[in-house]
Order: structure tokens, then sequence, then C-alpha cells
């Protein structure tokens, strides 16, 4: 059994991270244990811009495998209602719904530097990174 999550980080922390960003860096070391959607894993493999960083990320998080959180039926069901409810009136995107419904489905606070994404779900706790 894994150990108990502290913090679902959204895409774009680990983008800051990526990008070298020192307060993302901070943030994420000072979480004592933490987990990403299956989502945001697929977002930063998109955003690779060759093998080697491909390769590289695949590296990372294969010595960590418990961090990555995948979609499973409740999780689909959760974003998909999250989606009727939002997505006209407050343009709320499919991976952001996923990215949520993961975060409530674990009982997870959200680290996201998005926050105007994610304030219409009702009962997702938000955390604001600032870069």
């Amino acid at each position: 059994m894994s150990a108990a999550r502290e913090v679902l980080i959204d895409t774009d922390v680990l983008i800051w991270l990526a990008r070298g960003n020192a307060n993302a860096s901070r943030v994420i070391e000072s979480l004592g244990d933490w987990a990403i959607s299956s989502v945001s894993y697929m977002e930063m493999l998109q955003g690779c811009r060759s093998k080697q960083e491909q390769k590289a990320l695949q590296k990372a998080f294969k010595s960590t495998p418990d961090t990555i959180l995948g979609i499973t039926p409740a999780i689909n069901d959760q974003a998909i209602a999250l989606v009727e409810q939002h997505a006209l009136s407050h343009s709320l995107h499919m991976a952001d719904a996923l990215i949520a419904a993961t975060a409530l489905e674990h009982s997870l606070p959200l680290l996201t530097g998005n926050g105007k994404h994610f304030k219409v779900v009702d009962g997702l706790q938000v955390v604001i990174f600032k870069p």
C-alpha cells in the first residue's frame, strides 16, 4: 500500500519545474509526498521536443511509479459531470476536469498556478502556486 499523498500537482507546476523555476523546485521538494494525474504525465510527454526529453521524463517518473494516478471509472464519471456542469458556463476543459476529478477522488488538494481554471469545482481544495 502506498503512503498517504499530500497534494496533487497540476501540469503547469510541472512545466515550471521542467523550465528550471527555483520556486517550483523549492515547493515540490518541501512536499512530503505528492502525486500527479496520468493526464498531467501525458501532457508533459506531449510537450517533449525530442526523444531525449521524453526519455528523461520517463526515467524521472519510473523511479517513482506510484506518483502517477490513473483515470478510474469513478474519476471518469466525475470528470464527465464537471464538464457537463461547467464547460459552457466557465470553459472547463477535459484535461482540467480529469485532473480536478482525480484530486477529488483521492481527497487531495490541487497545487496549481491556474486557480481560475478550477475555482468552479465544488469541494476541490486549490493551493495556488506562484512562480
